[in-house]
């Protein structure tokens, strides 16, 4: 019998990664460096959730932490940053609104772990 509780892609084991920021870009530099750590978060597999949000879902808190860890590894000088995970169980609780339509949340593609 199908037990969804010990399957790998567990709603309560899986995370989404949040990623928030508000870097300076009043200069020419200055927006250079956001649009370059906006485009970091891209390659990283992240998605724009809103201008400055962009998440990202892990199958595991290991791969989530991996995520993490390259993100600190490429933060601008200036600006605040922060990292929120949540288990995909709450980002399922999530209510998204166009306006005051109610929005269904995308599911997560299964992805495939090569070892």
């Amino acid at each position: 019998m199908y037990d969804e509780h010990y399957t790998r892609l567990n709603q309560y084991r899986s995370l989404w990664i949040l990623v928030f920021f508000d870097l300076p870009t009043e200069t020419r530099k200055e927006r250079k460096i956001a649009s370059t750590f906006r485009k970091k978060l891209l390659d990283d597999g992240f998605s724009m959730f809103q201008f400055s949000i962009y998440m990202r879902f892990c199958a595991s808190r290991e791969n989530a932490e991996v995520h993490t860890k390259r993100i600190k590894n490429n933060l601008p000088e200036h600006g605040k940053i922060g990292f929120m995970q949540i288990t995909d169980k709450q980002f399922g609780m999530m209510e998204l609104f166009y306006g005051k339509k109610l929005v269904e949340t995308d599911k997560p593609s299964q992805q495939l772990e090569l070892f």
